[in-house]
């Protein structure tokens, strides 16, 4: 995928012509991170750069609707159900690769009629936070991982998930952490995966399976946090394309089993100079610098505020529970994978931070750009973190929220949070998930007909 910063209209119309394009896939990352868009002929795309659509595309909730009666929603997005002009960014135009005939896909942004980017995008809201660090003379790297099952196909939203039948004609039913075996099981699906990698050039490291029966994970390079975003967002849209070609589902929902382990997306983060030169959580004698110790107390009083950008569905908070692999509070320890916060073995030029509260099924763009305003907000208000963990975090109290409602009140009253994400976002974002929650406090499960229909 081409990333060069100067990569222009001209480049990638040479880039389009060298590959005989003739269809574009011109895409929106919505608030949820679900692709929105439009599709067109080559031809078409070259002509009409600037095309639009509607404004509450951006402002839908994950089954399509829309909140009808929040008014600080209705400040943010019109109510004449205007339009807003998208336009590509060069340096995200990459193949698609199970297209039948040669087609590209490329991100773009979203602008009002006024020339200014839609300050409740996606894009625009992590653009916003880099510019808080750019002007700091300060450039932060992110490297995430990302977890996620696949699946036996599974039609039916009533019947529960199952784990697909590998190249041995059995499906995984026991945890096979690190297995190689395993994950070979499943090598046609993955031999697609690397080549559709490649060609998108998404920089995917390492693949391994993970403790839960079919649970994999995707380690990436570290990279600039917006390229890396787009990249998060192509690689999620591409597996799931990759798994249903060989009769599978491939899915990043937080918990889609009961009876395993949820699914992250840990970040691994750090800050340098605007050079690249110098890692700014080490001091020049390899100790931890006092800007790493504030990126950690940044965190440490600003998650839990967040959480519902990283953790943004009913469903996310089944894996944030406790005796799991999952963290349940802001603490933070060297090498200790049972706290919120950890901080790996490394040299002091690569000295960095991991973010295990992410959830796989939180939107790229928004988990970099929280992660990144609480570590910012602890850099400029020197907030010293508490003291490191040195044993488990998971006999602790929870200092976490334990349900989206709960999140998002706290999300509200975080000031702090709303000037470096944006005020209108905050609104909008907020209005979408009470409306989610809304939606599905009217569905009953089946434990609600199970032990209440008849007991109480």
């Amino acid at each position: 995928m081409a990333r060069r910063k100067d990569f222009t209209y001209a480049d990638m119309d040479r880039w389009l012509n060298e590959r005989q394009v003739t269809e574009i896939e011109c895409l929106v990352p919505d608030l949820t991170g679900v692709a929105r868009g439009k599709i067109m002929p080559r031809a078409k795309f070259t002509d009409e750069r600037g095309m639009r659509i509607p404004e509450a595309v951006l402002g839908m909730t994950v089954t399509g609707n829309y909140p009808a009666t929040d008014a600080a929603y209705f400040r943010a997005i019109s109510v004449t159900d205007r339009d807003m002009v998208l336009k590509a960014d060069p340096a995200t135009i990459t193949m698609v690769p199970w297209a039948v005939e040669p087609a590209a896909q490329v991100i773009h942004d979203c602008y009002f009629a006024d020339g200014t980017l839609v300050d409740f995008a996606p894009r625009s809201v992590l653009r916003r936070v880099l510019k808080l660090y750019a002007a700091r003379g300060w450039a932060p790297a992110i490297r995430p991982e990302v977890e996620f099952y696949l699946t036996a196909r599974n039609p039916d939203p009533d019947q529960q998930l199952k784990s697909p039948v590998g190249r041995s004609g059995r499906a995984e039913t026991s945890r096979q952490i690190y297995s190689i075996d395993a994950v070979n099981e499943f090598d046609p699906l993955f031999e697609d995966i690397y080549d559709y990698c490649d060609l998108m050039q998404l920089d995917v490291d390492t693949l391994i399976h993970e403790i839960g029966a079919g649970q994999i994970g995707m380690d990436f390079l570290t990279g600039e946090p917006l390229a890396m975003a787009d990249k998060l967002f192509f690689f999620k849209r591409m597996l799931r394309e990759a798994a249903l070609k060989h009769d599978m589902y491939a899915t990043f929902m937080a918990k889609p089993l009961a009876d395993e382990p949820g699914s992250a997306m840990h970040l691994h983060q750090s800050v340098h100079d605007v050079a690249g030169e110098r890692n700014l959580f080490s001091n020049p004698d390899g100790s931890p610098s006092r800007y790493f110790h504030y990126f950690i107390g940044g965190l440490q009083r600003y998650m839990p505020s967040a959480m519902a950008l990283v953790a943004p569905y009913v469903n996310s908070y089944r894996r944030l529970v406790r005796n799991t692999t999952a963290p349940i509070n802001v603490q933070w320890g060297h090498d200790n994978r049972t706290v919120g916060f950890r901080v790996p073995e490394a040299a002091p030029q690569e000295r960095h931070i991991e973010n295990r509260v992410i959830g796989a099924d939180a939107n790229p763009y928004l988990a970099f750009a929280v992660t990144l305003a609480c570590g910012y907000l602890g850099m400029t208000e020197q907030i010293d973190p508490a003291a490191p963990l040195m044993g488990s975090g998971q006999g602790r109290d929870f200092e976490l929220p334990q349900g989206l409602p709960e999140a998002l009140r706290q999300l509200r009253a975080e000031d702090k949070l709303r000037t470096v994400l944006g005020e209108r976002f905050i609104d909008v974002y907020a209005a979408i998930k009470d409306q989610e929650h809304l939606e599905f406090m009217t569905v009953i499960s089946p434990w609600e007909r199970e032990h209440l229909l008849l007991h109480v």
